[in-house]
């Protein structure tokens, strides 16, 4: 592999995700979405997709561009509730969910990056998460197609809690991953801002081939060591997609302007 992963364009660098390709995606809300990556994979074509995401996007934004062009089969997530599209589909049997608690979907990718198959979690014990039955996809006529599968259930003690029980989660090795980093060197090692390290370092450490588009790239050596979010060993690929690029707010909460404030908006 090169140490300088640059390269020209958001359409070649993911010319080469294949039909069928389980893509992890960074992103947190709105936050941090990999959009032009999302963009160039619609264009380029991929279809029946696996995507693992804390969320799908919104209506026509996100994720919810390969959604509404019906380029995707499955969703692993943890939130769903801001994309009506997403709903019908599910609702309509085209598109199979499988919910995932939120810590422990960053936990299954990052343990995939770090080689570990599995592990436990006390998340989700004595629910359907752990005990299965959650509707994972739906007949058209409404009924269940395809539910969760139960879990593994153990008991460990752990420090002075007692013996509790924990459930079994398989990690996750995706094909690709697609994260949006606020800055990188030609090496690929990556900064990150605010919440998007929620998930965009977990899901590059899943992947067999990681594409980051960044919005501005500096030579090596110019981000010092200790700023460095993900060491560029999980990155393969970067491209610059500069600061200007369409940032929106899932939702704009405003209150009313205090007295003597009138034509002020106060956030």
């Amino acid at each position: 592999m090169s140490l300088d992963k640059t390269v020209a364009s958001a359409a070649e660098a993911v010319a080469d995700i294949p039909d069928g390709s389980l893509l992890a995606v960074g992103g947190f809300g709105l936050s941090g979405n990999p959009i032009q990556l999302i963009e160039a994979l619609k264009d380029q074509g991929a279809k029946d997709l696996t995507i693992v995401s804390n969320n799908c996007g919104v209506d026509g934004w996100g994720l919810g561009i390969l959604l509404g062009a019906g380029r995707i089969s499955k969703m692993v997530s943890s939130y769903v509730g801001e994309n009506k599209e997403f709903a019908r589909q599910y609702l309509d049997g085209e598109l199979e969910v499988e919910l995932v608690p939120q810590g422990t979907l960053a936990e299954k990718l990052r343990a995939g990056g770090a080689g570990i198959p599995a592990f436990y979690t006390r998340s989700g014990v004595g629910t359907q998460v752990a005990d299965g039955g959650l509707p994972m996809r739906y007949h058209s006529d409404g009924t269940v197609a395809k539910a969760s599968p139960p879990k593994d259930i153990r008991s460990f003690t752990m420090g002075q809690t007692g013996e509790k029980e924990y459930a079994l989660e398989e990690s996750i090795v995706s094909d690709f991953a697609l994260v949006h980093a606020s800055m990188a060197d030609r090496h690929g090692n990556l900064v990150f801002n605010k919440a998007t390290r929620q998930f965009a370092p977990p899901a590059a450490m899943s992947a067999t081939l990681c594409i980051a588009q960044v919005e501005r790239i500096v030579e090596p050596g110019e981000i010092d060591p200790d700023q460095v979010h993900l060491p560029g060993v999980y990155v393969h690929r970067i491209v610059e997609v500069g600061p200007d690029i369409e940032k929106p707010i899932e939702k704009r909460t405003v209150r009313k302007a205090p007295a003597g404030t009138e034509g002020e908006e106060t956030r």
